[in-house]
């Protein structure tokens, strides 16, 4: 799948990511699949490197342990948890938002609009793609209002811009990665093997089981304190969340 990302960006400008990756489903890019095919899809080959690394190091032992249907079910099921958690944490994120453009649409007053665009002034850029270029019509169109606040065909255009600015904030979020399952076989190697010994920079040696905790811990840090970053490290923790309550139903019904 890589590869062919790889290959169809290269050959015909056909970005395959935007396709599988999971998009936010309030966003009209967002299907139903693309909760089964975000894992299938990397940013890059050190990222699908080091999450097939770990994949293989610690997942050939529980695929041992479990059998290849248990595995791919475990492996599945926290993959999709991942995205599960992130996109709840990104409701709560994106809500506020959401409901401040979808009241401008509602009352495209001169106040509204000119307050909307004086909180993008300073985060839309060229570098924004087409939205830009929609954002200086838009600025446009509140100089006619400024002068005219009745002229309905300058309110009615900036309104559809507002409209599709809501859709570029919805369609933009695309997560990307097995790290989330990952992070839920990571999680299952330490409450399995618990004492065994991992080597971190194959020097210092770590208990399996205070790893686990570390690396928990780590990730809840950085999804706090680097909201703005484009690892979803509440995706990885929702991967480990799902992985633990799913270990503990298979050992309640004795299949542990």
């Amino acid at each position: 799948m890589f590869l062919a990302t790889v290959a169809l960006q290269n050959a015909f400008g056909f970005d395959l990511a935007d396709y599988l990756g999971l998009h936010y489903f309030a966003a009209s890019k967002f299907s139903p699949y693309q909760f089964i095919t975000y894992m299938f899809m990397h940013g890059g080959l050190s990222h699908v490197f080091f999450n097939m690394f770990a994949l293989w190091m610690f997942g050939y032992v529980l695929e041992n342990v479990w059998g290849g249907k248990r595995f791919l079910i475990y492996y599945l099921v926290t993959g999709i948890g991942a995205a599960v958690i992130h996109y709840i944490i990104f409701y709560f994120e994106f809500n506020p938002l959401v409901k401040a453009l979808d009241g401008i649409i509602i009352d495209p007053s001169y106040g509204n609009l000119k307050a909307l665009h004086n909180s993008l002034a300073n985060s839309l850029s060229p570098y924004s793609g087409e939205i830009y270029l929609q954002f200086k019509e838009f600025s446009n169109n509140l100089f006619h209002l400024r002068l005219n606040p009745d002229n309905t065909a300058a309110i009615e255009a900036a309104r559809g811009f507002v409209i599709d600015y809501k859709s570029y904030v919805l369609n933009r979020p695309n997560v990307i990665g097995a790290s989330g399952a990952v992070f839920g076989i990571l999680l299952a190697f330490g409450m399995l093997f618990p004492n065994t010994l991992l080597y971190i920079y194959f020097m210092f040696p770590i208990k399996a089981k205070w790893f686990v905790l570390f690396y928990g811990l780590v990730e809840l840090y950085l999804g706090f304190t680097n909201s703005d970053s484009n690892v979803a490290h509440f995706a990885h923790l929702g991967g480990m969340i799902f992985g633990f309550f799913l270990i503990k139903y298979w050992k309640r019904k004795g299949i542990y």
